[in-house]
């Protein structure tokens, strides 16, 4: 039985839709915040966007400090690195599904403080993966949560998060713009691999405590294709989670692209900020 409100509380929208192809980390954090900047201005509307890395990349929380992360390590394997303008704990961005959606926070889709928004949006997340065949949870996080302070997204659920057989399964975070104007939320949905690779470029005081942090990523997070038994292409998932917002959040979707303005913002926003030090290792 699916576990979605109903859609009907919410009055019928169009949001626009964008599926990029793979960009570098500093690319892609950039065009989220432009596009985060029209929507708030009122020159683009609402938008959810799907997209891909290229390379790998490990992304940091705003406030994450820079150095839980092990440099050498990662310079070594040809990934690369990138602070996001969300909260949270740090993601290795690879074999994955990333959406975002920025949307005015007047919209009953996101309405009320953080936590609400995030139940309100997981519906269409959730919606997607029932849409695929999982069989997926979003509660209030236990307190363990809370108190937990590793440096890794995906080692416990936050409330409302989305998780398969207890395993985390999709990592978001969020911030409001302009005032608290527009909402920003993004989020990685891992499709295969091995999800504690992260733990080899992240800084431990020693290969136990790396040990350690490996076995916590592995008991307490999945991928897509371990919840679902079978391999999901980005192809598939970008279409279930279309299909899963508009149907538990009573969206019309149309295809779209970034307007002049937005790719000429991301540009700017990627040479002066993301893809500068200052900004990635300011903490």
């Amino acid at each position: 039985m699916s576990t979605m409100d109903d859609p009907r509380k919410y009055p019928r929208a169009t949001w626009r839709v964008i599926i990029h192809p793979p960009l570098d980390g500093a690319t892609n954090m950039a065009i989220d915040e432009a596009i985060a900047h029209a929507v708030q201005a009122g020159s683009s509307p609402p938008t959810l966007r799907f997209y891909d890395w290229q390379p790998a990349t490990l992304s940091l929380g705003y406030a994450q400090p820079f150095a839980d992360v092990d440099i050498e390590r990662l310079r070594s394997r040809g990934w690369g690195v990138v602070r996001r303008l969300t909260g949270g704990r740090a993601i290795l961005h690879v074999d994955e599904l990333t959406y975002s959606v920025a949307v005015p926070v007047s919209d009953p889709r996101v309405t009320g403080g953080v936590v609400e928004s995030y139940r309100k949006l997981s519906q269409g997340l959730m919606a997607g993966l029932e849409t695929l065949g999982a069989a997926v949870q979003s509660d209030k996080a236990e307190d363990e949560a809370h108190r937990f302070k590793g440096p890794v997204c995906f080692e416990v659920p936050s409330d409302y998060e989305i998780t398969v057989n207890g395993k985390k399964l999709i990592g978001s975070a969020q911030t409001r713009r302009g005032g608290g104007d527009v909402v920003l939320q993004h989020g990685a949905l891992p499709l295969c691999g091995d999800v504690t690779r992260i733990c080899e470029v992240l800084a431990f005081e020693d290969e136990a405590a790396r040990e350690e942090a490996r076995n916590r990523v592995a008991g307490r997070a999945a991928t897509l294709e371990e919840a679902l038994g079978r391999a999901v292409s980005f192809q598939e998932a970008a279409q279930a989670m279309q299909e899963g917002f508009a149907r538990a959040l009573n969206l019309k979707l149309q295809p779209g692209r970034l307007s002049a303005a937005e790719q000429a913002e991301a540009a700017r926003l990627r040479a002066e900020k993301y893809a500068a030090d200052e900004w990635t290792q300011k903490h």
